[in-house]
């Protein structure tokens, strides 16, 4: 039906462009031919552009709903992030507490031992100081006693056991 249709207006605007008669304004036949040349041309290239117009205007919709959902899976991302950011913050706070808090227990008993430790050395220093003295007073003993017996066949009077009591002390 559509073709038929086509046919008599193609045939139509023949019969209007022809020159059958002379008369001054044509104006009217001009008008039908344009009107009918631009109904050819919108029944032949209208439903292809419509569609063509339609499916790039669906196109252009499909692409920004991409975009859209990128952003807001981006949005969401950073949201995210932050909170990621926040809670490594919370973490740091208290883990800088609690390093804090450990620092000053390891001081504490670090500071401790080195009181104990110096308490043994000071109480091993006495010790060793007291044997020594033994020693030397034993020594200055053993060493008077055989002064003293060496010369046993001289006399013993107070005063020669006095003289080398005092050279061994000095």
């Amino acid at each position: 039906m559509s073709r038929i249709l086509v046919l008599a207006l193609m045939l139509s605007t023949y019969a209007f462009a022809s020159e059958v008669g002379h008369s001054e304004t044509d104006i009217v036949q001009r008008t039908v031919n344009f009107l009918l040349f631009a109904g050819l041309v919108w029944y032949l290239v209208g439903e292809p552009l419509k569609s063509y117009f339609a499916s790039r205007s669906n196109s252009i919709a499909d692409e920004l709903k991409k975009v859209q959902d990128k952003l807001d899976e981006s949005i969401a991302l950073k949201k995210d992030a932050l909170a990621k950011i926040s809670e490594a913050e919370k973490f740091a706070e208290e883990l800088a507490a609690s390093s804090k808090k450990e620092n000053k227990i390891i001081n504490d008993s670090i500071m401790a031992q080195c009181d104990a430790d110096l308490e043994s050395l000071v109480k091993q220093n006495k010790s060793l100081q007291a044997y020594e003295e033994k020693r030397m007073v034993r020594d200055v003993v053993e060493s008077v006693l055989n002064e003293t017996l060496s010369q046993s066949a001289q006399s013993f009077d107070k005063e020669t056991m006095a003289n080398i009591i005092l050279k061994k002390v000095a």
